[in-house]
């Protein structure tokens, strides 16, 4: 799979205060401790995408303070979100970590399902930039990030994930992601690897899962 700096993107998906904050919805019940490492592994693809002109992309979660946007993700599949006031637009939940240190040219696109790809801007983002291919990390990896992942690749997009900048609250849930998407979903990218690529503008990543 062809990785070109020219075509690409960054995304990095739900690094907000309700997944990784101790102060937010899922740090105030969970421990979220497990995604500093995380963190620190986007705020460096963050600066290396930047340096190289890729445009940078960071997802939140983000609901209507009525919850009205919500779907039957709100109504029955995660009806405690809405009972618990989470992830609303109008609070905290919903802003990216500081740790990241976003900047002023980076886009910030708010979707309410668990794809990012789905009732959210990101599609015509990456349509009017031309983009082919997507580096991708963030929370969490069996949830938000794979269903992000698979829809990227339906949609024929070239998927590289990062597994250093993707976390989740079970290691097995990681693991069996990251095996999934490089059986049939992508390239699972180590963080020096994508860095590396990134910085020389291009690289072929074989396909290695069987």
């Amino acid at each position: 799979m062809h990785f070109n700096t020219k075509t690409a993107a960054l995304l990095l998906i739900d690094l907000q205060v309700g997944f990784c904050s101790p102060d937010g919805h899922t740090g105030r019940r969970l421990d979220v401790s497990g995604f500093k490492p995380v963190l620190n592994s986007a705020k460096r693809l963050a600066i290396a995408a930047r340096a190289a002109g890729m445009p940078v992309i960071y997802t939140t979660m983000a609901f209507a303070p009525d919850y009205s946007n919500g779907g039957l993700t709100t109504s029955e599949l995660r009806p405690n979100l809405k009972e618990e006031n989470a992830l609303r637009a109008d609070q905290p939940d919903r802003e990216i970590m500081p740790a990241l240190d976003p900047q002023p040219e980076d886009i910030i696109v708010e979707k309410q399902r668990y794809s990012a790809m789905i009732k959210s801007p990101l599609p015509a983002i990456l349509e009017e930039w031309k983009i082919e291919g997507v580096v991708v990390g963030g929370v969490t990896t069996s949830m938000c990030v794979e269903s992000t992942v698979r829809d990227l690749a339906m949609m024929d997009y070239r998927v590289f994930v990062v597994p250093e900048t993707c976390g989740d609250l079970k290691a097995d849930f990681h693991d069996r992601a990251m095996q999934m998407f490089a059986l049939a979903f992508g390239r699972v990218v180590p963080e020096a690897d994508m860095i590396s690529a990134i910085k020389a503008g291009s690289e072929e990543f074989p396909h290695q899962a069987r």
